[in-house]
């Protein structure tokens, strides 16, 4: 027991082994949706459940999407909450950069997108789908380029996908809501005022707020808002301030969640999600694949790395200290691994066209593995010295 706990103790502390987890069931899932068990790999997640106790979640697949990712998207709002509060984002001078280069970094591949898919209108729901960063998977391949990088590329690589996962967030929220239930609504917001009210009490035992943020997950489920803003909402009523043992209700939360996120959560997402044939569907076109893959490729590479010498030539901020901009085109490439929010982003876009979410995965997974080697590429054997 001893030895399997110092071996979970290590993983749990590593920063790529989250990055390496994902990118071993992608990479599972990509084998076994091109073998002679596909039909069965696909109906272990698509196939109807006997029995569910949420009717609206009919099969394991959405339960991964719609329940399981809602405490992704709880765990990203306690991180986005305590960076804004006491973090990176809490310095104006800090976080102008990088919110800049995420910003930047989001429109320019959506304009890529909508460029390509311009002639096909039912194409134009997925522009989002380029304009996300996987934080796991891009912290990972960071972790495997080597030693000897200046610590802020790390702390400006994680600003800006956190940035990037606020944008992307906001983006659910006002682009792929439809059909709105009021009643629901209600509710949910009612919950939402009483997990604000728990919060202003000043109460700090966890079961209000995790029982709130299961409350609230039912009733935005079932609102026509997709169910994981649920997860951020909850997050940020999670009071922050900290107690006499430098302690908190956000920081507990943050710190038993982060590795079952890390390690059981995304990459279950990933076996779930990220299983595509290679080769375009019957009937299928280039454009859209096309348009995520250099999306994710040129348009990352483009927004942030463009946005960071401009920013630098007009003196409006400075690039991070000792960091080179041979190292920042690495990172630049490394954001545009989008993975796990592209393929979530993905099937909101096209929730009736599965076709169409099999040719999202192609770009997806093309963009961002190539983006993960030129990236890697850049970064490793790179000097320190600024140019």
């Amino acid at each position: 027991m001893r030895g399997l706990k110092g071996v979970w103790h290590k993983l749990s502390h590593n920063e790529a082994a989250p990055g390496i987890v994902l990118m071993v069931c992608a990479a599972i899932a990509l084998v076994l949706a091109n073998s002679p068990w596909a039909d069965a790999w696909h109906d272990l997640f698509h196939g109807t459940l006997g029995w569910t106790p949420v009717a609206k979640l009919g099969n394991a697949h959405m339960w991964i999407n719609d329940g399981l990712m809602a405490v992704f998207f709880f765990v990203v709002g306690l991180e986005i909450k305590r960076e804004v509060l006491a973090g990176e984002l809490s310095d104006a001078r800090r976080r102008r950069l990088p919110v800049i280069a995420a910003i930047a970094g989001m429109a320019v591949p959506a304009l890529i997108y909508l460029g390509i898919t311009s002639e096909d209108s039912a194409l134009h729901a997925g522009w989002a789908i380029p304009s996300a960063t996987d934080i796991a998977f891009a912290i990972g391949v960071l972790a495997l380029a080597g030693k000897g990088l200046p610590p802020s590329l790390r702390l400006f690589l994680l600003t800006v996908a956190i940035v990037d996962d606020l944008g992307a967030v906001m983006v659910i929220a006002f682009f792929y809501t439809t059909g709105l239930d009021l009643a629901w609504l209600g509710a949910s917001a009612v919950i939402l005022l009483a997990l604000a009210v728990v919060n202003r009490m000043g109460v700090r035992a966890l079961a209000p707020y995790v029982l709130g943020a299961v409350a609230l997950w039912y009733t935005v489920l079932h609102s026509g808002v997709h169910a994981t803003i649920a997860g951020v909402l909850a997050a940020l009523t999670v009071p922050l301030a900290l107690n006499r043992k430098h302690d908190s209700p956000l920081l507990r939360l943050e710190h038993a969640l982060v590795a079952p996120n890390g390690f059981l959560i995304v990459p279950l997402f990933g076996l779930a999600n990220a299983g595509v044939h290679l080769g375009l569907p019957e009937g299928g076109s280039l454009a859209l694949p096309l348009g995520i893959g250099l999306g994710l490729l040129l348009g990352k590479q483009i927004g942030i790395l463009g946005s960071i010498v401009l920013a630098e030539k007009l003196g409006i901020a400075h690039r991070p200290e000792d960091a080179t901009l041979r190292q920042l085109w690495g990172i630049a490439l490394l954001c545009g691994i989008g993975f796990t929010m592209s393929l979530f982003i993905a099937g909101l876009a096209f929730p009736t066209a599965p076709i169409l979410v099999e040719e999202a995965k192609l770009g997806i997974l093309g963009g961002s593995i190539v983006a993960a080697i030129a990236g890697m590429a850049l970064l490793k054997g790179s000097g320190s010295r600024a140019t």
